[in-house]
């Protein structure tokens, strides 16, 4: 933050609280009392530019919010919580938002039953594929199949692959070199490791995951050696007649069918 002047800050703060639902003069109001210490509505609008009529009605909601104390003197005189307080209120807010958003959200009913789809749909970085990968495996019920490379597999995999386990889900993981697949043995012990038919980790793969037999995801490495980070890209279907998910299910249906023969035996 050093370097920025007094009215960059000023605005930058501004913009932030005006995501929690303040107004434009709200939120430079709340600025700028935070900076004045205690003040009047003349005091706010000469040390900024809220009009001194919008001053009032400013601290009211404010005060609502319970960030802005009001004296009642002739003028009257505000006085803002502290920073640290300011920021638990506001941090209290956005749990709350977010715990009523969940509850909604969960009683949200769709609009019409979905059709069945057929198409693929393209996922653009690391933390996109990451994120629907994980909803994935979360959403699986009886099996799951994925590949992946060591780069990749992180603690956070690890225990959402964990997760899947303990709700009964029937696990089979490939593509990972021995040290990696002896961690996934320790973390999560019934997953079956099995070998694939190619060199998965040689071709700039990155996952692929199979679920339920109804939901495929596979993604590739991009840029690997780029300074900045894992450049990944990925493209996923859903539903039993999607042709990605038709195709791999294909793929992995008899060699895990040949798997499962060459263990009985």
């Amino acid at each position: 933050m050093a370097g920025k002047s007094t009215e960059q800050l000023e605005y930058e703060c501004a913009n932030l609280l005006k995501e929690f639902g303040f107004s434009e003069y709200e939120a430079y109001t709340f600025v700028y009392l935070l900076r004045l210490g205690t003040g009047t509505a003349k005091d706010v609008a000469e040390v900024g530019d809220v009009p001194r009529t919008r001053v009032y009605d400013a601290v009211d909601a404010l005060h609502e919010a319970g960030l802005v104390d009001i004296q009642h003197t002739s003028p009257k005189k505000f006085t803002p919580v502290s920073r640290e307080s300011a920021l638990r209120k506001l941090d209290l807010q956005r749990e709350n938002t977010i715990t009523e958003l969940s509850e909604l959200l969960e009683d949200l009913e769709p609009a019409t039953q979905q059709p069945e789809e057929f198409g693929v749909w393209t996922v653009t970085n690391h933390e996109a594929v990451t994120s629907r990968l994980l909803e994935f495996i979360d959403d699986a019920e009886d099996e799951l199949i994925y590949m992946t490379v060591d780069e990749l597999l992180t603690d956070d995999h690890l225990d959402h692959l964990k997760a899947a386990e303990e709700r009964g889900v029937d696990i089979y993981v490939a593509g990972l070199s021995d040290p990696v697949r002896a961690q996934i043995q320790e973390q999560v012990p019934s997953a079956e490791l099995f070998e694939t038919l190619w060199a998965w980790s040689e071709e700039g793969a990155g996952s692929l995951l199979v679920t339920d037999k109804r939901t495929a995801l596979v993604s590739v490495l991009v840029d690997e050696d780029a300074p900045d980070g894992i450049h990944e890209t990925g493209i996923w279907g859903t539903g039993e007649n999607n042709s990605l998910v038709v195709v791999l299910r294909a793929i992995f249906t008899w060699r895990l069918d040949a798997l499962t023969s060459e263990s009985s035996e």
